[in-house]
């Protein structure tokens, strides 16, 4: 599933291209997992304005000539979805591709082979359907009002493993499971220890490290484990530092160990039993 760099990284690579043209046509192809919610020739003719990610979603706002505002389409990757930017005329869209945005700058167009993803038509990012989606979402990373000890008061109300409630996104968001299972590596956490019993500084290590790995995965593209490209084609290589992520069985980076793998909420947890201790 693509993660917040990987959203992060293909906001950016379309962003330069699509801000200010003009919408010509909309199509909608097999039902993703939400309505457009809006009918597609009532978005012909506005001009999109800066995108902006919140979460693991893409904020596309769109304008009337004037420069007065018309709602916006809410973006989401699902499971394996991604987003291509093409030159016109573009190519038929094949038998995934559920979704084009044709502008005078190129068409926009989300694959989706399981159609997990979706687009959907609000009025406002704080109203509507992308209220209603955004609405549990926990404070961005990066965001300076998050600190140590509000991230410890949040994980207070939690009992159950550290690694889980990264996951829930509901404290923080961009956790999801790559990287929590790097920055728990990096804070020398153990993904098992309940959430509520950080200390503080456990809460600073962990913060630390939650920037410092989205940071670095930024600056490398995003991870590539399957078939995640920006909008343009271009693959992610985070992976291939990974400290702890699908190296089952590998030597610790640091002292090692071999690291192991176990499954919490379905979801495979890599880690270093020494240099994670409980």
């Amino acid at each position: 599933m693509p993660e917040l760099p990987e959203v992060e990284v293909t906001r950016r690579s379309v962003a330069p291209r699509l801000e200010g043209a003009l919408v010509r046509a909309v199509r909608v192809g097999a039902a993703l997992r939400w309505p457009l919610g809006v009918e597609p020739a009532s978005l012909v003719s506005l001009r999109i304005g800066p995108l902006q990610r919140r979460g693991k979603y893409i904020w596309l706002p769109l304008l009337h000539p004037d420069g007065a505002p018309q709602g916006g389409l809410l973006l989401h990757l699902g499971m394996s979805g991604s987003l291509a930017f093409l030159a016109e005329p573009a190519a038929a869209p094949g038998k995934h591709e559920h979704f084009d945005l044709v502008t005078d700058a190129g068409t926009l167009r989300l694959t989706d082979p399981r159609r997990f993803g979706a687009v959907v038509w609000s009025p406002a990012l704080d109203q509507g359907m992308a209220a209603r989606l955004l609405a549990r979402l926990g404070r961005e990373p990066f965001d300076p009002a998050l600190t140590p000890a509000l991230l410890r008061q949040g994980l207070q109300r939690r009992s159950v493993p550290i690694k889980t409630a990264l996951l829930a996104g509901d404290i923080v968001v961009g956790a999801g499971n790559i990287y929590a299972c790097e920055a728990l590596y990096e804070a020398g956490i153990d993904p098992r220890t309940p959430a509520n019993a950080l200390t503080l500084a456990d809460c600073e290590r962990l913060l630390a490290a939650l920037r410092d790995t989205l940071g670095r995965a930024l600056e490398l593209g995003g991870s590539t484990l399957r078939d995640f490209r920006d909008a343009h084609g271009m693959s992610g290589a985070f992976q291939d530092q990974a400290g702890v992520y699908g190296r089952e069985g590998q030597p610790c980076r640091r002292c090692g160990t071999p690291v192991q793998r176990l499954v919490q909420g379905q979801r495979s947890t890599f880690f270093c039993p020494s240099c994670q201790r409980r």
